[in-house]
């Protein structure tokens, strides 16, 4: 594990846990004690974390800086929908992330990883490259301001492809995942069509909303992550329309 991917793991616990023993740290990131010491100084030096005696305490400039962070619903639950999508990420695997809160979040517990990385998310771009993440690609096109996204005009298809695409949405019923934004669903259609695997990543909140279009069929659905407070019921007439569901 390198320097720079330990250093969000343990930031990223912080947020979860608000504070560790430095034995805590060297459990979870399975490194010695002189390196768990060394991480957390420098770490208080950046002034990303409070150094304090045997450990380390969070602040409020740790890893996930949104300047958003107030604005964001559910934001307990999109950490851990997106801490369970990273887990899904093998070493050299090639992954795309569309734009949203929970991609950001997402985005960071995957920066620093032997991943490669496709976006058109421009926020999330620019987090990717503050934090030295060595493999990434920005899709080409207009840069749209409002939707801080790029779009090509170009409609063919995405000479990228990815083992796993990431998406989110504004609703999510038994027919499948809904979107309401035109210019978003257009810039990701033809990314997905070069997935190997089509993950949707949403909160309790947005299950059983019926909200804009139908984006992408329940079949064309390989898995949808999402947090425990799902109605059951729902959840099991999914599952019993063959859908993979996660409940974090």
């Amino acid at each position: 594990m390198n320097e720079n991917y330990r250093h969000r793991r343990l930031l990223q616990l912080l947020l979860d846990k608000k504070a560790l023993s430095t034995t805590e740290i060297v459990e979870q990131l399975n490194v010695s004690p002189a390196t768990a010491r060394r991480d957390i100084n420098k770490l208080a030096q950046q002034g990303r974390l409070k150094k304090v005696r045997n450990g380390a305490e969070s602040i409020q400039s740790s890893s996930i800086d949104y300047q958003d962070n107030l604005a964001i619903n559910n934001i307990d639950e999109k950490q851990r929908i997106a801490q369970a999508a990273s887990r899904l990420c093998q070493e050299g695997d090639s992954i795309i992330l569309t734009c949203g809160s929970t991609m950001k979040m997402l985005g960071d517990h995957l920066c620093g990883r032997r991943l490669q990385i496709i976006t058109n998310f421009i926020p999330l771009a620019n987090k990717l490259i503050e934090n030295n993440h060595e493999d990434l690609v920005i899709m080409g096109g207009q840069y749209n301001r409002n939707k801080a996204i790029t779009l090509s005009l170009n409609q063919n298809e995405s000479p990228y492809a990815a083992n796993i695409m990431f998406t989110s949405g504004k609703g999510f019923t038994a027919e499948g995942l809904y979107k309401t934004d035109m210019i978003i669903a257009n810039s990701e259609q033809r990314l997905s069509a070069k997935a190997g695997k089509y993950v949707v990543l949403l909160d309790s909140t947005k299950l059983g909303q019926q909200v804009g279009m139908l984006f992408t069929k329940l079949q064309d659905i390989d898995l949808l992550i999402t947090d425990k407070n799902a109605k059951p019921e729902f959840i099991q007439s999914l599952r019993d329309k063959g859908l993979a569901v996660m409940l974090v």
